[in-house]
């Protein structure tokens, strides 16, 4: 939105057009999101607690987690918030790569706030019907893959680019189709099953869409695209705003979410930064590199699978309690240890995912 206002201006004082430069935006937009996120947290929190919507712990799982009873959750609306704001703010809103990434966020949030509000709100243990979820997760999913594929204005834009291999990018086709739906379901979900201890999620989060805004810039830089080896997408480099615009939400409810947390973000925050990160690895045709990068996400959804078709199958589980940041709990470790670890992981995962830019 000041993009178009900057380039009005430019007319008085050429000076305004440093805002036509992708990389100040970016700092800007961080800001912008930061700022946001770290103002309007005590007060988002303060209203959550009046309004009595705290989490409900299983008293199941670690005992540990019983005084995590009554924590203001549904905080995601805070990082959304913040993203959406930044972005309307520093990106070029006429992308349609950036108005279809702002769709899925705001969409899988919305579908996140009213299983959060049935939860906590209703008092139903349930949520939103599980299917009910998944389908309407499925509709979104599908018609941007619909869209994304018929809109498609280059080859590569539907063609799978496989890390560490600059000669191999297949066409997919109509696979283009049910790659994107697994991917935005997939990552959507398996950001909300990580979403468990203060701060677990949100820190991989920060740092994978870091390495996408990274990517977003080279691939939609010709010079960069061209030194690198990699397939240039004209569109892409505008996504580097939304990248940045998640890295200070983020930080910004860190500062609230940090153990011991304030807040939680609730499925509206999970889903909505699952669906973000899936869609911004589509965009900038990275699947295969978010699997990479989001190994944590990975891990965590694969213990669930394991667990529950362990359990249907043979009758015994194979982890103590899943997702299985709960199984090392149970074994003994304290909760700050489970996080701090995981996120060291992330990080090592989110720079073998850049590594594969050079190394090819």
């Amino acid at each position: 939105m000041l993009i178009w206002l900057a380039e009005w201006l430019q007319q008085f004082d050429p000076g305004f057009n440093v805002f036509s430069y992708l990389t100040l935006r970016a700092i800007l937009s961080v800001l912008t999101a930061l700022l946001i996120a770290v103002l309007l947290g005590p007060g988002t929190i303060r209203w959550l607690q009046r309004m009595q919507i705290g989490q409900t712990v299983r008293d199941d799982g670690p005992e540990s987690h019983l005084s995590k009873s009554g924590t203001p959750t549904m905080g995601g609306v805070l990082i959304l918030s913040a993203i959406v704001s930044s972005t309307l703010l520093w990106a070029d809103l006429s992308n349609r790569y950036v108005l279809v990434t702002l769709f899925v966020i705001i969409t899988y949030g919305l579908i996140g706030f009213v299983d959060d509000y049935r939860k906590v709100v209703r008092k139903d243990p349930n949520g939103l019907i599980a299917r009910w979820k998944y389908f309407w997760l499925s509709v979104v999913a599908i018609l941007v893959a619909f869209y994304l594929y018929s809109t498609a204005q280059t080859e590569v834009e539907t063609a799978l680019i496989v890390p560490f291999f600059k000669e191999v990018m297949p066409q997919l086709g109509l696979m283009f189709l049910v790659l994107t739906y697994f991917v935005l379901v997939g990552t959507s979900n398996a950001v909300n099953l990580t979403d468990g201890l203060d701060g677990l999620a949100i820190v991989p989060t920060i740092l994978v869409a870091g390495a996408l805004g990274v990517f977003a810039y080279v691939t939609g830089n010709v010079n960069f695209a061209q030194y690198l080896n990699i397939p240039f997408i004209p569109l892409s480099g505008e996504l580097l705003i939304i990248c940045t615009a998640i890295v200070g939400a983020g930080l910004g409810f860190l500062w609230f979410n940090t153990y011991p947390a304030m807040v939680f973000m609730g499925d509206v925050g999970s889903l909505a930064l699952g669906g973000a990160l899936g869609i911004l690895a589509v965009l900038v045709r990275q699947e295969l590199v978010l699997v990479i990068m989001g190994g944590v996400f990975v891990i965590e959804a694969i213990s669930v699978i394991l667990q529950v078709g362990s359990y249907k199958l043979r009758g015994q589980r194979i982890f103590r309690m899943a997702p299985i940041h709960h199984h090392y709990e149970l074994k003994g470790w304290p909760e700050p240890r489970v996080i701090v670890r995981f996120w060291i992981i992330s990080l090592i995962l989110v720079l073998i995912g850049l590594a594969t830019l050079k190394i090819r």
